[in-house]
């Protein structure tokens, strides 16, 4: 599939976010166009998982600016919303509701926040069951299903809302490692995503860039595939020791 980037549908401006005294986001500043694919990479703790959550507000930032799709993110409870509605996340863990099924897990939200009636919400979801590979599993329960069954469940609901802007936090993280190649080659057809992976081979694969995160939570480094994993261009020094250990 061809895609072409547009304008920028999320742009982080000198972002800073701490927990107490720990200074988590230093400075995190970043454009991401409509229909860009970018990787986030970087070592445990240095801010991967608490960037892409600060752009739908499950953290809050303290200092710069996070435009979403022309609204700006602060602390108008409306703003919050509109961007909200506007973007899907996939999470580490399912977070799928267990006491409903497959079908009713992906119908709720737009049934409930775009008012879409029932008989068209299930359409929709046993379309995207169909799209994730899933589609007999509809009427079962999140507990009958093998975890990269319900994080395939977790992706269809996430596209159920129509997101302008879909977010992955490590979405394979918690998968036995004969499922992990069933998420990704689900998402590997979404190609829609900002993503935090450690599955390099995937991330060099589906991205059109990759930002490089510091211990210290900065963005040091971005580049498109090609040249981000190349050993022998003359990238920033925490690159360099994160990419001597993956590769």
């Amino acid at each position: 599939m061809t895609k072409t980037a547009g304008e920028p549908i999320i742009i982080c401006n000198a972002v800073n976010k701490w927990f107490g005294e720990f200074h988590v986001l230093r400075d995190v500043s970043v454009n991401i166009a409509q229909r860009e694919v970018v990787v986030v990479i970087g070592p445990s703790g240095s801010g991967k998982s608490t960037f892409i959550r600060c752009i739908n507000r499950l953290e809050e930032h303290q200092e710069g600016d996070i435009i979403v799709d022309g609204i700006p993110l602060g602390n108008d409870i409306r703003n919050i919303a509109a961007i909200r509605r506007e973007i899907g996340m996939v999470f580490q863990q399912f977070n799928l509701f267990p006491h409903l099924t497959v079908m009713q897990n992906i119908s709720l939200a737009p049934m409930q926040v775009r008012r879409v009636p029932r008989a068209q919400a299930e359409k929709k979801a046993l379309e995207l069951l169909e799209r994730v590979g899933i589609p007999e599993q509809a009427k079962k329960y999140p507990g009958q299903l093998s975890g990269g069954q319900q994080q395939r469940v977790a992706i269809a609901r996430a596209l159920a809302m129509e997101p302008k802007i879909m977010l992955f936090d490590e979405p394979t993280s918690a998968l036995d490692p004969e499922m992990i190649k069933e998420v990704l080659d689900v998402m590997k057809e979404l190609a829609l995503s900002g993503i935090v992976t450690h599955e390099m081979g995937f991330a060099r694969e589906v991205a059109d860039r990759h930002s490089c995160f510091s211990s210290q939570g900065r963005i040091v480094e971005e580049g498109d595939p090609q040249t981000f994993f190349d050993l022998d261009v003359d990238h920033h020094e925490r690159t360099k020791a994160f990419l001597s250990q993956i590769l």
